[in-house]
């Protein structure tokens, strides 16, 4: 085996996923922190920032649709003993995350106020919205290059070095939240659109620092980019090959969820806040099966590299079982400890009382989303890509179905609002396990 090659024992899943948990937990500090204090501004402040912080979601998915495929292109290559290949696509990747970075954000800037304004029926949400999102779009090349990096660090199993970047960006993120917010230490009080500014100036802190590891480790020489510095026209296109329909994919699903968002804001201020913070708690809670998704990913295609493709179920359903042991704990948890968790966001008790019941739909939707997750990202590991795009787009349709129906029209309590998460996972999980199961994706070269 090479020394990029990978097995397949709980040990090296564990040695992957566990600095990945702690490098995606640190910034699930940083949206618990914003939510507290945007929550100390007023309830509309802390509605609003569930709707832009979905929209921001997106386009950061989005762009991690592009480092995903081409992280999926990086670990064949470690697999496969390819360093130069491998530094081929870093390098052409970083080329092709500053452009497609930059090309979004002029989409943003021109697609937000028409979307909020056609999507929100509170004209001062709709105002604060597009504000903060103006702001906070300018940290999208530093987000892109900062996404592509972890994808490089994962696929030669050089987690632990994720968490400083991680660590770092929540610190300055909390830092500044802190002095802009409210005005401290000197700083301009600018409230709602503080948390904008912070998290652009975290973003740009965690590129520095990932950048920095990158050089300080001296791998500049073993993986020699500055010899690569021309754009491969071939080589960009068997990249977006790969990575277009992870990004639609990511649009879909997150912009189901930021529809989701819209649907609740027609309920009512008081429903739109009590999302926000079980959108803050359905994050930490996912935080493990989202970086054992990761490595599964990442391992099925080192795995297929290496040319030991009977091995990849066995993988897959390894970390299922890994996953599906975290979650339970996590939910046991959860569910005894109610209270106190929606306490720890909101001292409003109406609030807390009002978001109990939708609090525990989430979190036994979660066990579903355990299997769903991990399977759903083994395919994306096999390198079929468009048909992770079409389950989603057909997952996501149903998930819309039932949102329109039990919330638009039926105007339903939180809770069965929030029952569109069990429709959303279990349609992933069937679609997932079916296609494993038929062998499909055997001999898929990327």
């Amino acid at each position: 085996m090479n020394n990029l090659g990978v097995t397949a024992s709980n040990r090296q899943i564990l040695k992957l996923a566990a600095p990945i948990s702690l490098a995606l937990l640190i910034p699930q500090l940083n949206f618990f922190t914003n939510t507290v204090f945007l929550g100390m501004l007023g309830q509309r402040e802390l509605g609003v920032n569930g709707i832009t912080g979905v929209f921001y979601l997106i386009l950061s998915m989005i762009s991690y649709g592009l480092s995903s495929g081409i992280q999926v292109q990086m670990a064949r290559r470690a697999g496969e003993g390819d360093e130069k290949g491998l530094t081929e696509l870093l390098t052409n990747g970083g080329m092709i995350s500053i452009l497609f970075s930059l090309g979004l954000m002029l989409v943003t800037l021109w697609l937000v106020p028409l979307l909020f304004g056609f999507s929100l029926q509170d004209d001062r949400n709709m105002e604060m919205s597009v504000r903060f999102i103006y702001i906070r779009v300018w940290g999208l090349p530093f987000l892109a290059l900062t996404q592509l990096l972890y994808s490089f660090f994962i696929s030669i199993s050089r987690t632990k070095v994720l968490i400083y970047g991680s660590l770092v960006a929540t610190v300055v993120n909390i830092l500044f939240d802190y002095l802009l917010i409210f005005g401290h230490g000197g700083m301009p009080a600018l409230g709602f659109s503080g948390a904008a500014v912070a998290s652009v100036i975290a973003e740009v802190a965690g590129l520095l620092v990932m950048v920095g590891i990158f050089l300080g480790k001296r791998l500049h020489q073993e993986y020699p980019i500055s010899k690569h510095l021309h754009f491969d026209l071939e080589l960009s296109q068997r990249s977006l090959k790969v990575a277009a329909p992870l990004i639609v994919q990511f649009l879909f699903s997150i912009g189901g969820w930021l529809v989701f968002f819209f649907f609740i804001e027609h309920l009512g201020g008081t429903a739109l806040a009590a999302s926000q913070v079980l959108r803050n708690i359905f994050g930490i809670v996912s935080v493990g099966t989202w970086a054992l998704a990761t490595t599964c990913n990442t391992m099925v295609s080192n795995i297929i590299g290496q040319g030991r493709q009977d091995e990849v179920r066995k993988v897959i359903w390894k970390v299922c079982k890994l996953s599906f042991l975290y979650v339970s704990v996590i939910c046991a948890l959860t569910l005894v400890f109610s209270r106190e968790f929606l306490s720890v966001y909101t001292s409003d008790t109406s609030l807390i009382e009002f978001a109990i019941p939708s609090l525990r739909v989430i979190v036994v939707a979660t066990l579903i989303m355990s299997l769903s997750t991990v399977t759903f990202n083994g395919v994306v590991g096999t390198g079929n890509t468009m048909v992770n795009l079409t389950m989603e787009m057909t997952c996501v349709g149903i998930y819309l179905v039932y949102c329109y129906f039990v919330i638009s029209k039926w105007q339903s309590p939180l809770q069965w609002c929030w029952g569109s998460e069990f429709v959303y996972w279990t349609s992933l999980l069937i679609g997932s396990g079916w296609y494993l199961l038929s062998n499909r994706w055997r001999n898929k070269e990327i």
